[in-house]
């Protein structure tokens, strides 16, 4: 394999940065850039001036710079095409580069959850009924709700940055919700239509696999924590931790989930002429012994994909590269015991108008990793310019040695207005 790669990581969050480090740890990379990266992969990396949806300009810095892999950390570009862009291009050297990602046919299983509802139900796979409607049906919606059981789940059709889902405990809620999502259009134009969903009574749990179209690996199993306050109270972020391994995700679990869910969907997609490459996060509800999808995202989690990374032994690279020649059974992962948890540190108040421009400090770290994502660097400082502004990730031997190491990490960090959960991982320790 050729040595001294250059590689190009797209997004500006914590995934990204725990990417970069992950992929420094290989012999085989020269250098790494991000486009646009955050305040910390810019004292650590090379970060370009090039947002996520800038195809021509992330062509360009492709060429110029001589890249040869590319990771596309965020889901918003794998929907609008970006792998597409890219495979349509002539130039000889884009020929050669490896990108991590799926095409927007694939990507469709996060851009449109009727979509994904729909190969879900060709597949046979295990999820929750659920029944479609846009704005013109309000009437109709507004009484199909109205006699559904409670709890009643309502999901954004589209993308809405990890936030266009709410479980609803009275009918009112789910009238309020679907009406912000067709009326109010909170999340955007590009929800032009909603799914009302059975709740599922059970344990969530994040599946990941890197396929190469061929072959997949499954990568280790996380649980995330989306409300913002203890006890899973509050609106939904983006996600306020995450820790890696759960429990119940034995061997005979994940054998249900390969071939239940996995390799049915594989099956299915190739069926229709679709060749999956890069990265699958599969949400799971554990009701009773058996697994259920709730989702399909296009890419890593945040923060699973800081707790993941964590626990994967050696060298990430070849296997990142087999996707070009689709050889990745060739290129086993390895996995730590040891248990990995993820604190994300929010800026005040998170998740509705986040407070930006103030000063963060970092203290010597104790054991552990700090993540940049909402942050910028100006005049030697760095400043929060997000939401979700730092994660800490630390690992330990058992998830109650990691989550004490990673709270421990937390007090390095002090800017005004923190908020976190302290309560990450602590229902998993009970069962």
């Amino acid at each position: 394999m050729e040595k001294l790669l250059k590689v190009l990581i797209i997004g500006s969050g914590g995934r990204e940065h725990a990417f970069a480090r992950k992929v420094n740890e290989s012999p085989l990379v020269d250098k790494i850039f991000l486009a646009p990266g955050n305040g910390g992969t810019e004292t650590e990396f090379t970060n370009l001036p090039i947002e996520a949806s800038h195809f021509e300009q992330l062509r360009d810095a492709i060429l110029s710079l001589k890249i040869k892999l590319v990771i596309v950390g965020p889901e918003q570009p794998l929907v609008d095409g970006i792998i597409d862009y890219f495979q349509n291009q002539e130039d000889t050297w884009l020929k050669e580069v490896v990108f991590v990602g799926p095409d927007k046919a694939c990507a469709a299983l996060e851009g449109s959850k009727d979509f994904s509802k729909q190969i879900m139900k060709e597949a046979g796979i295990p999820t929750a009924k659920a029944t479609v409607f846009d704005a013109s049906d309000w009437e109709e919606l507004q009484t199909y709700i109205l006699n559904h059981a409670l709890p009643v789940v309502i999901k954004a059709d589209g993308l809405a940055a990890g936030k266009g889902v709410a479980v609803c405990s009275s009918h009112q809620e789910a009238l309020d919700f679907s009406r912000s999502v067709l009326k109010d259009k909170v999340f955007g134009e590009a929800n032009q239509s909603l799914l009302v969903e059975e709740f599922l009574d059970g344990i969530e749990v994040s599946m990941f696999t890197l396929s190469d179209g061929v072959h997949y690996q499954l990568l280790p199993e996380a649980k995330d924590y989306k409300r913002i306050f203890d006890q899973d109270m509050g609106p939904n972020t983006g996600g306020m931790g995450s820790v890696s391994p759960v429990w119940f995700v034995d061997e005979v679990f994940v054998e249900k989930v390969k071939s239940r869910i996995i390799n049915p969907l594989f099956n299915t997609l190739n069926s229709k002429g679709l060749s999956y490459k890069g990265f699958l996060f599969i949400g799971i509800m554990k009701v009773g012994n058996d697994p259920f999808v709730v989702e399909f995202n296009v890419r890593m989690g945040d923060p699973e994909t800081q707790t993941v990374l964590a626990r994967i032994h050696g060298d990430l690279v070849p296997a990142l590269m087999s996707i070009s020649h689709q050889n990745l059974d060739q290129f086993p992962l390895t996995f730590d015991k040891e248990a990995a948890t993820t604190i994300v540190l929010c800026a005040e108040n998170y998740p509705d108008t986040p407070i930006k421009g103030d000063e963060i400090v970092l203290s010597e770290q104790v054991e552990g990793q700090i993540f940049h994502a909402g942050t910028k660097r100006n005049e030697e400082k760095i400043w929060s310019n997000g939401g979700r502004v730092i994660s800490c990730t630390a690992t330990g031997y058992n998830l109650k040695t990691a989550s004490e190491r990673a709270y421990r990490l937390v007090k390095n960090v002090k800017f005004r207005g923190m908020q976190y959960r302290t309560d990450i991982g602590l229902d998993l320790m009970a069962s």
